[in-house]
């Protein structure tokens, strides 16, 4: 159903700009507070490749090969084999159809297999539901929280720590 691939700045165009300056997208990143150009995220793009503690890849359906979000590994701890992992889907159109899922577990397909990780970590804020069901149905458990961490809106809401170990992982 989708396919990560290493995003290059072909992928970079006025649909992937519109997802990054569109707030409701962006409710449950800090990259909301400010607004993207082009360039920006050519340059995102660039410093990402060149970087060899940072993975960023595009999520594709399989079908059509339609670019409908970004899945990010890194920053890669390469003494200790571990990682942060996050994702957007940029599709409106695409949410709620269990993507989110399968891009993670290709993500741990490449964390743990490709880049012989042993873990990954992740942190969402707690309202940001879709995404904390999409990493437990992959297999991450709920290791913590930060009390009152996050200002969402008008609030304070906590930040939710999940992990994932590579003798978990079923693919």
């Amino acid at each position: 159903m989708v396919y990560l691939r290493e995003l290059n700045c072909s992928d970079v165009n006025e649909n992937y700009l519109s997802w990054m300056n569109d707030s409701e997208i962006t409710k449950y990143l800090e990259v909301r507070f400010r607004q993207f150009s082009i360039d920006d995220l050519i340059k995102f793009v660039n410093e990402t490749k060149k970087s060899d503690t940072n993975y960023l890849f595009g999520i594709f359906l399989k079908e059509s090969n339609k670019h409908i979000g970004n899945m990010k590994i890194g920053d890669i701890n390469k003494f200790h084999h571990f990682a942060d992992v996050g994702l957007l889907i940029g599709d409106k159109k695409e949410w709620g159809k269990g993507y989110a899922t399968l891009a993670i577990k290709e993500a741990c397909k490449i964390a743990f297999n490709d880049l012989n990780l042993y873990k990954l970590k992740s942190g969402m804020y707690e309202n940001n539901l879709g995404s904390y069901r999409a990493f437990l149905k992959v297999g991450f458990k709920e290791v913590g929280r930060y009390k009152n961490h996050w200002i969402c809106g008008e609030k304070r809401e906590d930040e939710i720590l999940l992990e994932l170990l590579k003798e978990d992982f079923h693919e």
